[in-house]
């Protein structure tokens, strides 16, 4: 499968419009989630590694007990793209962050 190509700026921009709290931090899509529990936190990762699994597209991540600290970004593409912003809207929907 191609990988998509990495996005403009403007356009991740834009995109980052709709998905509240994720930033751009050294080149990569930024969130930091916050759980009740190391359970809530651990269920939040299992959720997103199955879909990041099934896209072939892995995040980098951090953990420490209810936190977890997600940067997206394509390594092949060297930025971000669409499929970055694509995970990054199935964590806010696991997260239960809009």
């Amino acid at each position: 499968m191609a990988r998509p190509n990495r996005l403009a700026a403007d356009e991740i921009t834009r995109r980052l419009e709709r998905l509240p709290g994720w930033t751009v931090r050294d080149g990569k899509l930024h969130r930091e989630f916050s759980f009740p529990d190391f359970v809530g936190a651990f269920a939040f990762m299992s959720g997103a590694a199955l879909r990041a699994e099934a896209m072939g597209h892995h995040p980098e991540w951090f953990n420490v007990y209810n936190r977890v600290v997600v940067d997206l970004m394509t390594h092949d593409a060297q930025g971000i793209t669409a499929l970055d912003f694509e995970l990054a809207q199935h964590m806010q929907a696991l997260a239960g962050a809009g």
